[in-house]
């Protein structure tokens, strides 16, 4: 399990992003590079990292279920993603 504060943190950052997002825009279009500069840091969409959804984790991630490979893995031997097992040859 990740710390509570990168948690935090990271949950942060999407909602600063998510509220400067069309001023970011604007400003983009405008050209106005001291504009940008002039917001705050973490409102930058590429400073958001991609964490589990149930751990926290930051590494080995899954976008396409939003979750880490050992949650993934966990999830699918219980059965619990539709069409997805494991795999023995």
């Amino acid at each position: 399990m990740a710390k509570k504060s990168s948690v935090a943190k990271d949950l942060r950052r999407r909602k600063l992003a998510e509220k400067y997002a069309e001023k970011r825009k604007e400003l983009k279009a405008a050209g106005d590079s001291v504009g940008l500069q002039a917001l705050p840091r973490n409102s930058a969409p590429t400073r958001i990292h991609n964490r589990c959804a149930m751990t926290g984790r930051a590494r080995g991630f899954y976008r396409k279920f939003g979750v880490s490979r050992l949650v993934l893995r966990e999830m699918a031997l219980r059965g619990e993603i539709p069409g997805l097992k494991k795999s023995s040859w």
